[in-house]
């Protein structure tokens, strides 16, 4: 078996690859270990697909905390807008919501999935169920790509395997294993959008308790490092939800420094305006003890632990709570603690942080700097991002960038060696 470009992995970035080294007139065999293509991008966004962020190339770059620098020239090549055309011009509607999130309008992932399929079939590529081995490469430059069905002659090959997030859809770092393999280098792997373990118990006794409005402050050795309002949730082994995960992305020194988190109840709230809401619930409770006088104010599992946190006693009457009592009370509800212990696995983590150094790809083409002939694209680079979109961007951008890139380099191949 033969062909120009072999693509490993038919993911995001994969299937982008794919039809852009198609679309350049080179023969492409897409190698995918699973029966179906795009597994993690079918559940992504919760099933429907937050494919980009509706914003210029300067506001991507803004949302990646490692070397975004790296990723200017495949930006600059397919942006954001760029990304919204090609999916508008291939028949998927797409619809902005908060955040310039950008869905598709059926709100369906499948959606994503099935259309990038479509697209690299029409075009001619070679859809391979077949799990890749390895890669040989001679005298510097790849010769082929090795599978449990056969070898696959080939002039180029791009790894799109992404990173060790979601290993039941495949993700499970042949990627990693292939570049080590041609001699590159790896910045060690980590979990990034992921679920936080907590050390106060309190969190397994409000397992499943969602706050919404609140907002989540971060403190990375006791210096205020990020906050943002949102929702998040609490579960048996701490903290989960949309807040969580966006917290997590910037907690990248476990390890080296300690992180604790800040929980405000009433984030619209002063302290002096929280104080007046109080003394007015106490006058409509004050026959009642205290953990019976917060209903209208905090959800249910949670009036225990804030009683709790503040020192106070859950069946102090309400006409006996001192201002002293009171104030504890406010500045808990503001600042509800929680101790950070570390994330939980990469397993459940939504992207991979770490990965292949950039500094050994070149970022005008993605190809190796060791290995002619060999680009990577997507989750297997030591790239990540926040959340809303920049993470699907930047697999479409070097998708798009490694395709292009690895049937150019093909073709060239192919004259100087005819």
């Amino acid at each position: 078996m033969t062909a120009d470009v072999v693509v490993i992995g038919a993911g995001a970035s994969g299937l982008m690859a794919a039809l852009t080294a198609a679309e350049q007139g080179a023969s492409v065999i897409l190698a995918e270990k699973n029966r179906k293509a795009g597994r993690k991008l079918r559940i992504t966004g919760k099933g429907r697909c937050n494919l980009t962020n509706d914003c210029d190339v300067k506001e991507v770059l803004a949302q990646i905390p490692g070397d975004g620098r790296f990723l200017y020239s495949s930006l600059t090549a397919f942006p954001p807008t760029a990304v919204m055309q090609f999916f508008r011009e291939n028949g998927l509607e797409l619809k902005t919501e908060r955040g310039r999130r950008v869905f598709p309008c059926s709100d369906n992932a499948n959606d994503v999935a099935d259309l990038l399929e479509s697209i690299c079939r029409r075009r001619g590529v070679r859809m391979l169920c077949s799990r890749v081995t390895g890669i040989t490469v001679q005298d510097g430059a790849v010769q082929s790509v090795l599978t449990d069905t056969g070898k696959i002659s080939c002039r180029s090959c791009i790894v799109c395997t992404g990173g060790l997030s979601y290993p039941l859809t495949g993700s499970t770092g042949d990627g990693y294993r292939f570049a080590e393999s041609v001699g590159h280098t790896l910045t060690p792997p980590r979990p990034s959008l992921v679920p936080l373990i907590c050390r106060e118990t309190c969190c397994e006794r409000m397992q499943g308790l969602s706050l919404r409005n609140v907002e989540l402050r971060v403190y990375e050795d006791e210096k205020l490092h990020c906050r943002e309002q949102g929702e998040m949730l609490f579960t048996h082994f701490g903290v989960s939800g949309p807040l969580v995960l966006s917290a997590s992305a910037r907690m990248r020194r476990f390890g080296a420094s300690s992180y604790r988190l800040e929980i405000d109840m009433k984030p619209a709230l002063d302290e002096k305006t929280l104080d007046r809401r109080l003394l007015r619930d106490f006058e409509k409770y004050q026959n009642r003890i205290l953990s019976n006088a917060l209903t209208d104010l905090l959800p249910h599992a949670m009036i225990p632990e804030v009683i709790a946190a503040a020192g106070a006693s859950p069946d102090l009457p309400v006409h006996s709570l001192t201002r002293e009592m009171r104030q504890r009370l406010i500045q808990t509800i503001k600042a509800f603690p929680l101790t950070v212990i570390g994330p939980r696995p990469v397993e459940e983590a939504i992207v991979t942080a770490g990965g292949i150094r950039t500094k050994e790809i070149d970022p005008r083409s993605m190809q190796s700097r060791r290995t002619e002939g060999l680009f990577f694209a997507g989750e297997v680079l030591d790239l990540d991002a926040y959340t809303g979109g920049y993470n699907l961007q930047i697999a479409w951008s070097t998708g798009r960038m490694a395709g292009k890139s690895a049937a150019q380099y093909a073709q060239r191949h192919f004259t100087e060696t005819e």
